[in-house]
């Protein structure tokens, strides 16, 4: 990453509580075509989250530390803050002093937005403010919550007049947190009476409906862009008796990671 600071957008998604069995699943069986057309190799790569919840998977994340790929490491990262004993900082990495990447970044002459989507970055309390707090622009409303339908077509839109108002020669660091995959999400199948590992899937349908539109805003503005999308962790519908996250269980660690690179249009 370090070699693409300056010429290269950057855009942060985390498709919030997304399991990696079925980002998996629904990849296989044909139902996200937009994110097969971008995941290199046509496949997501399994990683372990560092949290079982978004507040605390997100701190980790801005601080550098992405989800660690399962095979024994160690494993270089895309980025850090830069701190005495660190040893996944290598050759390719961004190392920036400041305490987390939107301040790292706004260092380097970046423009740095947040588009929150799930309540830990609902402004509305002091808690949901720490993480968009971080950022020069921050954005949240209820139509990019849990409880919207089209959560991210209302987060795109936001994003398209963003884009229209920042000047070319700027770069730009775009984090956005997808709440669609979020309970609930039963509204995602008519008639659905309670969230599901099918309603979750598809959650995830409607995401990649959406994707389309947001790599060609990202891409539009003349420079590549480094894509880096994630899950934060996982989420339980009754396994081990279990409903919901943050619990130390393989299928909340386990997510779905990618990193890549869109060229400009």
């Amino acid at each position: 990453m370090r070699e693409l600071i300056g010429s290269h957008d950057v855009l942060f998604v985390t498709l919030d509580t997304l399991r990696f069995d079925v980002a998996q699943r629904c990849l296989a069986d044909g139902r996200t075509p937009r994110l097969a057309k971008v995941l290199p190799g046509g496949v997501w790569e399994r990683r372990h989250s560092p949290a079982s919840f978004t507040y605390a998977a997100h701190h980790a994340f801005f601080a550098g530390f992405l989800p660690t790929p399962v095979t024994p490491g160690p494993h270089e990262r895309l980025f850090a803050a830069r701190f005495g004993g660190s040893e996944t900082a290598g050759p390719r990495t961004f190392v920036f002093d400041a305490p987390d990447l939107p301040a790292g970044l706004a260092a380097a002459g970046y423009h740095t937005v947040c588009l929150g989507g799930v309540g830990f970055f609902n402004p509305a309390a002091p808690l949901g403010r720490v993480l968009p707090g971080l950022f020069a622009e921050s954005h949240w409303e209820s139509a990019f919550g849990v409880t919207a339908p089209d959560c991210l077509g209302a987060q795109l839109d936001r994003l398209e007049s963003i884009i229209a108002g920042l000047p070319a020669d700027r770069p730009l660091f775009t984090f956005l947190n997808v709440a669609a995959m979020h309970q609930p999400n039963k509204h995602y199948i008519p008639g659905a009476d309670t969230d599901s590992v099918e309603t979750h899937a598809a959650a995830l349908e409607y995401v990649d409906g959406c994707l389309e539109r947001l790599f060609e805003l990202v891409s539009g503005r003349e420079r590549p862009c480094l894509v880096i999308i994630c899950s934060d962790h996982g989420t339980l519908y009754g396994e081990d008796g279990h409903v919901g996250h943050r619990v130390a269980h393989e299928t909340v660690w386990t997510v779905p990671y990618a990193d890549f690179i869109l060229e400009p249009t």
